[in-house]
């Protein structure tokens, strides 16, 4: 069956066709939520929460992206709406495909070789909050700042800005890891 006659048949609240579509992407937006929140049970609860609302919005799915795309979009959401809920620090991230390898050398972040992904990962974690969310959305979950914006609530020059000055302690913190003052 194909993706669009699934998501057609789930407009129509077909429920066999509801657990197909749940079981496709299930695996995936739990690793999604597992990357924001420290306990396994509430990964799964966010990412139940985020089919139930993706299955009583899905009227509002325009196919102007792929469905995958639409769902991470809102556990994204519903993770850090329950992180606010809860006030909880980030995870540790199990798997991160960080776009700082990829960003141009003129760009001024770039980490030495030593630094491992384990150091990178604790240092994420020792960000205030407020750049947590922002480094991790955009370095690790690949959102820009338009996306981000609209994710957190605050301005595109405020995710600019927050995204700069957490880099920036992120380097610092790297930094310090590096020359071996940092424990």
């Amino acid at each position: 069956m194909f993706q669009v006659d699934i998501i057609e048949q789930c407009k129509q609240n077909n429920r066999k066709a509801q657990l197909q579509l749940y079981n496709q992407y299930c695996d995936g937006m739990y690793i999604v939520a597992k990357r924001f929140l420290k306990d396994a049970a509430d990964a799964e609860d966010v990412v139940q929460e985020a089919f139930i609302k993706a299955f009583t919005k899905l009227h509002q799915y325009k196919a102007e992206v792929t469905f995958g795309a639409w769902l991470k979009r809102i556990v994204v959401n519903k993770s850090i709406d329950f992180l606010k809920a809860r006030k909880q620090q980030l995870v540790e991230l199990e798997e991160v495909h960080l776009k700082v390898v990829d960003m141009p050398k003129d760009d001024k972040w770039l980490v030495e070789d030593t630094i491992t992904l384990d150091d990178v990962k604790v240092a994420i974690n020792e960000l205030p909050e407020k750049y947590q969310y922002v480094v991790m959305l955009y370095l690790i979950e690949g959102y820009d700042h338009q996306e981000i914006s609209e994710i957190l609530d605050i301005s595109e020059v405020a995710s600019r800005t927050q995204l700069s000055r957490g880099k920036v302690k992120l380097q610092k913190l790297l930094t310090l890891k590096k020359n071996g003052t940092r424990s």
